[in-house]
């Protein structure tokens, strides 16, 4: 048997208590100190032992955002049960244990959410047939990038660690910087930069529905190098052409969930403060980063003014990618990627909020987004007002419709506020919307 590791909060001094406490329980047992004298160490120990892990569980909050990973190792090994995936159930009722099987079936499942490829797609060349000058990556760029890689992240399906692109990050930045420069430039994508390893994360819910769990991507680490300096650029582009959206705080530099809430809540509560009825609908997209329609994005991305040297790379980028579940060593097949955003990648979220940004241009209330969470809210004291809320719904069903988006009607609800609301209704689709839980 090998020696167990001593716990991070263990010091020298911690363990000097400890010899104490338990020399004093020998020296209780033979008589020769006061139960009240033993007592008094056994407190004195206890009281330095949670002081010591307070003071280390401190440190690991103050320091999540240098090293998340060290934080949430802390956290995992406190619970008392691990999450686990499965036992999965088929729509025949047959019950899959085995990894691998678990694997292949999950790999079906998310694939089986894919929109289909649309038209422009197919299309191959630029829409407004513009091409940009071409773009110069230096040296310099990348290694900045590299040198702030997470040395703690894992590898991608290409097996090249971020610990060892960190550490030779002056050697490799300028082999590097030519090999981006040139596949920006040419918009060629190497294969080993559009495969991804799945991993599947719980949500929440029964855990043998394939459904309740997020697929998040591992990809290379190299392509995500080169994501982190095309995204600079891409924010760049946007904010030159003013494309910029307002009313999104997802993903988005300065802004955050408290944003959301704070920017939301005060036009809410400047309502209800004046005596209004306010209704307030949450809407939320089903599988929503899985089912971006490519065509549709790559149409938007050029009409937003962005660089088509960048466009034609990112087309390519997400042409002909490859995924496959990793379940405790077991690997799936390859299911082919026909539509969304890589969740995992760099790119991911910016290209999510930018294929999103025209969602809401037409509302007449408040509206405000956090990636793919929505919320609108107005005045509810009448009839008029509930029609021009409803007529605002209309628009945003009209915008999943147009870009083949679907609703998850279930996690749509309605929320009713003021003394005097009258509880009206409303509909998505041909889905009449339940009250939150709260309301309930």
């Amino acid at each position: 048997m090998g020696r167990s590791r001593r716990p991070n909060w263990m010091s020298k001094q911690l363990r000097e208590g400890i010899r104490q406490k338990q020399t004093a329980y020998r020296e209780w047992k033979k008589g020769r100190i006061s139960k009240e004298s033993y007592l008094g160490e056994v407190r004195t120990c206890r009281d330095k032992v949670r002081k010591a892990k307070s003071r280390i569980e401190l440190d690991l909050a103050k320091g999540i955002k240098t090293n998340s990973k060290r934080f949430y190792s802390h956290i995992n090994k406190k619970k008392t049960k691990k999450e686990e995936v499965g036992p999965l159930y088929t729509k025949d009722g047959m019950e899959i244990k085995d990894n691998l099987g678990m694997a292949q079936h999950l790999n079906k499942y998310f694939a089986s959410v894919f929109n289909k490829t649309s038209e422009p797609w197919d299309d191959g060349g630029m829409i407004n047939g513009n091409v940009d000058m071409e773009m110069d990556i230096t040296a310099t760029e990348v290694e900045a990038v590299l040198e702030r890689l997470d040395g703690t992240k894992s590898e991608g399906p290409d097996n090249l660690h971020p610990r060892i692109l960190k550490e030779l990050a002056r050697e490799i930045a300028s082999p590097l910087a030519e090999i981006f420069k040139q596949s920006v430039n040419s918009g060629v994508v190497p294969y080993d930069w559009r495969i991804a390893n799945v991993v599947p994360i719980f949500k929440k819910g029964n855990k043998s529905d394939p459904g309740n769990y997020r697929p998040v991507s591992l990809t290379s680490v190299v392509c995500k190098v080169l994501e982190k300096i095309l995204r600079e650029k891409v924010v760049k582009d946007i904010e030159v052409n003013g494309n910029w959206d307002e009313l999104q705080h997802g993903f988005s530099k300065g802004r955050s969930c408290q944003t959301n809430l704070i920017s939301f809540f005060e036009k809410v509560t400047d309502y209800l403060d004046k005596g209004n009825a306010v209704d307030i609908i949450y809407l939320d997209f089903s599988k929503a980063f899985d089912t971006v329609p490519h065509g549709e994005l790559l149409v938007k991305l050029e009409k937003m003014g962005m660089n088509t040297k960048v466009v034609s790379w990112i087309r390519n980028w997400l042409k002909g990618r490859l995924q496959r579940v990793v379940l405790k060593g077991e690997l799936s097949g390859w299911k082919e990627v026909t539509s969304g955003v890589p969740q995992g990648s760099v790119l991911g979220p910016i290209l999510f909020n930018l294929f999103i940004t025209d969602l809401g241009t037409k509302s007449g209330n408040v509206l405000i987004k956090f990636a793919d969470d929505t919320k609108l809210g107005g005045i509810a004291n009448t009839e008029k007002d509930r029609d021009t809320i409803q007529e605002d719904l209309n628009h945003l069903i009209n915008w999943s419709n147009r870009n083949r988006m679907k609703y998850n009607s279930e996690k749509c609800k309605v929320m009713h506020l003021g003394i005097n609301n009258k509880n009206f209704g409303y509909t998505l689709g041909e889905h009449q919307l339940e009250a939150t839980e709260e309301e309930k």
